[in-house]
């Protein structure tokens, strides 16, 4: 039989046996586990960063399809907005022959003023169709010159009115929701 001592001293061999190993690992944990942090932190990182490039993706994405949202609403609503130029360009030489027509009665004598008074009402109805759709009336007689709204097709001299004066208009012009049709074609007074 052993006795307590031989016991107790067999256990301190065995304790400071082991306790040198347990040690000895603890210092190789410690060291991988900072290997370990260092390997994780890096990949953290690296992730994070990932993260960062992937939001910023989102939201140009969003940026993207916003952007494309507007261009099209624009499109949509130009294309009602402008729908009926083309319309409208068909018909403004129909209310051109109309007025001539109207000038041509000046001076007519009575039996003709009945005809007269009915292609003044169709011209009417005409110009207050084409205001209903958005399209006015450039008629910029005594009015200065604006080269974007008018054409000009002479210059006269005249010292009654300053220069750069509308004198008279060869063509009206016509606006389709503030865009040019057509530029009235005038004569303008010069220097």
């Amino acid at each position: 039989m052993v006795s307590n001592e031989e016991e107790k001293v067999t256990s301190q061999e065995q304790g400071e046996a082991v306790n040198p190993e347990v040690e000895v690992e603890s210092e190789e944990t410690e060291h991988g586990a900072g290997d370990e942090e260092q390997a994780l932190d890096s990949r953290i990182a690296e992730l994070e960063d990932q993260l960062a490039q992937a939001q910023e993706q989102v939201i140009r994405a969003q940026a993207e399809v916003q952007n494309a949202r507007r261009r099209a609403e624009q499109d949509v609503e130009k294309a009602h907005k402008f729908a009926v130029e083309k319309f409208a360009n068909d018909m403004l030489p129909v209310a051109d022959n109309l007025e001539r027509a109207v000038q041509s009665f000046e001076g007519a004598d009575e039996a003709s003023k009945p005809l007269l008074e009915g292609v003044e009402l169709t011209l009417k109805t005409l110009v207050d169709a084409l205001g209903r759709n958005n399209l006015e009336v450039v008629d910029p007689e005594g009015q200065p010159f604006d080269p974007n709204l008018h054409q000009a097709m002479t210059m006269v001299e005249n010292p009654d009115v300053e220069p750069n004066t509308v004198l008279n208009v060869f063509q009206k012009g016509y606006t389709l929701n503030g865009r040019l049709v057509r530029p009235a074609m005038v004569v303008v007074a010069k220097a």
